[in-house]
């Protein structure tokens, strides 16, 4: 456990009993997409949340429950080299980062899978060409 976090999941089955059910039914859909998207992906828990690589780090999921340095309702899914995508309609925010670009949300009709699946598979490309 860091001194960021009050939670330390040994797996995702911890993380899944941990969340609210509003949180998990988000985190398993967003799941399910990257695997449909990336079937070759690995799945690792980063910071007690699911990070997902090929080369390098492509995405993450990080449900509101998981503190760290703050607190926000629903559940962000990030691209760790969001700044690289071409988001033209703006679908994903900044913030204050300079690389990750995320999108929170905090119910499931709020997700846009079809424009998920298209940054999934342009993050894709652009993980391929990453050295």
């Amino acid at each position: 456990m860091n001194k960021f976090q009050p939670v330390d999941f040994q797996d995702l089955d911890d993380l899944f009993a941990y969340l609210p059910e509003n949180e998990l039914k988000i985190v398993l859909a967003l799941r399910s997409l990257v695997y449909q998207c990336i079937p070759h992906v690995k799945e690792k828990l980063s910071y007690n949340v699911p990070f997902f690589k090929v080369r390098k780090t492509i995405c993450f999921i990080w449900p509101g429950a998981v503190p760290w340095g703050g607190t926000f309702e629903g559940v962000q899914f990030g691209f760790t080299y969001g700044h690289l995508l071409t988001d033209e309609n703006g679908y994903l925010a900044a913030g204050k980062r300079k690389y990750v670009r995320t999108k929170t949300f905090k119910s499931l009709k709020d997700i846009n899978f079809d424009q998920l699946r298209i940054l999934l598979f342009e993050a894709t490309e652009v993980d391929t060409q990453k050295r």
